[in-house]
């Protein structure tokens, strides 16, 4: 059971039988009276940010969270499939609790799940994915990389801002944290 003193951003906890992990937190003590921490908890299946105060010392329930490796095989309009990679279990999670972090999902892309008393709850995707253009502006000459941005559409639907030097066919490296354009990894 993790007391306040082991927090760290990322820690999953049970807060009043439910699973949260800490997005952000810090450690306050004032000139008069005890210490407490200030959190912001984000409900692993819902994706709701509290915020929760607790005073210093106190501890928090160790929720039964398992992690999985996973394959993304497909998806329709409510779920999205994934299966196993040692077990080869197909198993299919509702489109409506993982949010947009779907968008960046690729065929045959690896991923961890997240189960919380045996039932998958989410996912957590890698840092960076690599993502090929399907449809932007074409690129004219004298465009530089210090130029503005346009919008481009990636393989998966995902649309993100791109430097005007880019066309369709590249492969981009793409932050999934904050669905931002990093570099060009291939150029078509």
């Amino acid at each position: 059971m993790p007391s306040t003193s082991e927090f760290r951003n990322g820690l999953k906890v049970e807060l009043e039988g439910e699973p949260y992990t800490i997005v952000e937190f810090q450690h306050v003590k004032p000139g008069k009276g005890g210490a407490f921490v200030r959190t912001k908890l984000k409900h692993l299946r819902t994706g709701r940010v509290i915020d929760r105060t607790f005073r210093s010392g106190e501890s928090l329930g160790d929720p039964d969270i398992d992690q999985r490796e996973m394959q993304f095989l497909y998806q329709d309009a409510d779920t999205v499939t994934f299966m196993d990679t040692t077990t080869f279990e197909q198993i299919p999670l509702q489109r409506a609790n993982l949010g947009d972090s779907v968008k960046w999902l690729k065929e045959e892309m690896v991923v961890q799940i997240l189960f919380y008393k045996g039932s998958p709850i989410s996912f957590e995707l890698p840092t960076f994915v690599e993502l090929a253009i399907r449809k932007t502006e074409p690129g004219v000459r004298g465009d530089t990389a210090s130029g503005g941005t346009k919008p481009a559409e990636l393989e998966t639907g995902a649309v993100v801002n791109v430097p005007l030097f880019l066309n369709e066919g590249d492969v981009l490296k793409i932050d999934t944290r904050t669905g931002e354009y990093i570099e060009r990894v291939k150029t078509a």
